[in-house]
Formats: C-alpha cells, sequence, structure tokens
C-alpha cells in the first residue's frame, strides 16, 4: 500500500488544484521556513506539510465531493 500511496502523491503533486498551487507559488514555495507537498503521512496525503513546525495545511476543493475523493 505504501507504494501506491507514494504514487498518488507524486500524481497529486503534478495534478495539484488551482488553489494549491496559488498557495504554493504565491507564498509557500519562498516561505522562510520549508514547506513540502503532497506528504505521504500515515493513511493520509497531506497537502502541504512543515516537518519544522509540525504543521499540516489541507486545502479543501470541489474533488473533495467527488466519489473518490
Amino acid at each position: 500500500m505504501r507504494l501506491w500511496m507514494k504514487q498518488n502523491a507524486q500524481h497529486l503533486r503534478k495534478n495539484a488544484t488551482k488553489e494549491e498551487n496559488k498557495l504554493w507559488y504565491q507564498f509557500l514555495r519562498t516561505y522562510p521556513v520549508q514547506f513540502r507537498r503532497q506528504v505521504v503521512f500515515g493513511p493520509y496525503i497531506l497537502d502541504f506539510y512543515c516537518a519544522a513546525a509540525k504543521l499540516a495545511v489541507e486545502l479543501d476543493g470541489s474533488q473533495h465531493f467527488e466519489e473518490t475523493g
């Protein structure tokens, strides 16, 4: 299952929502504390994660209203 999660996280990074891209490119990418995108964390894939602050950021979007979401 871990390999599937990693592959899914890579797919999500390459196909980010417009909200995720906006947050990443306009703020988090250059933030002084490092954030990572689409991080596998247990059974979840976090949109953004900062290990130094132990902070996860999850953006809700229309994909959560789809059957696969």
